[in-house]
């Protein structure tokens, strides 16, 4: 399968880099292609949350106006897009196809193909522009979920509040087996 990891300026870099995580190890070993692109924030983001160099990732890194890139057309042919983090003004451009960036314009591909799109919201509290805009790009058939762990899994670390959205976003991107996080098994 083919995908393209968006990586936003919002808060929650953390996440994006425990997706990477998965398609650098088991992810590549089952065949997966990753491409990447950072929001024009993005690697200041990652920068300061991360204290790394996203570079340490060996997948096809394109940068923010790059409309060159493949996944730029739905002839491509890209299983699905996740977006983590997503700023709310990242979701506002693409509930209304504003393809003012590579992340956007992959985005309305994803859309158009009605192909998976991810979104990873990183945003609190919620404005009613905001609420209008998860509406509209939930009805254009994207995924939106919130940076947001779970506590039910008993986590022990920080990392393993890391693994619970990345897990579910390995989940909405259609790789159920990736063994990321544990699931819920009842009480």
């Amino acid at each position: 399968m083919r995908f393209v990891i968006g990586i936003g300026g919002a808060t929650g870099h953390p996440y994006a880099a425990r997706v990477l995580d998965w398609f650098a190890g088991p992810g590549r070993d089952r065949g997966h292609h990753v491409d990447l692109v950072f929001s024009k924030t993005g690697r200041l983001c990652w920068k300061q949350e991360l204290g790394t160099d996203p570079a340490v990732y060996d997948f096809k890194t394109w940068g923010p106006t790059d409309f060159t890139a493949p996944f730029a057309s739905g002839s491509a042919r890209y299983d699905g897009m996740a977006v983590v983090p997503c700023s709310a003004g990242s979701l506002g451009r693409i509930a209304h196809g504003l393809s003012t960036d590579l992340i956007g314009r992959a985005a309305d591909v994803m859309l158009k193909e009605r192909r998976r799109l991810v979104l990873v919201l990183r945003e609190s509290p919620y404005s009613l522009p905001l609420i209008k805009n998860l509406e509209a790009v939930t009805l254009a058939g994207a995924i939106v979920m919130p940076g947001s762990p779970v506590f039910y899994t008993n986590p022990e670390s920080y990392g393993d509040l890391i693994d619970t959205v990345a897990g579910r976003v390995l989940d909405q991107l259609g790789i159920p087996d990736h063994g990321v996080c544990p699931r819920w098994q009842g009480m």
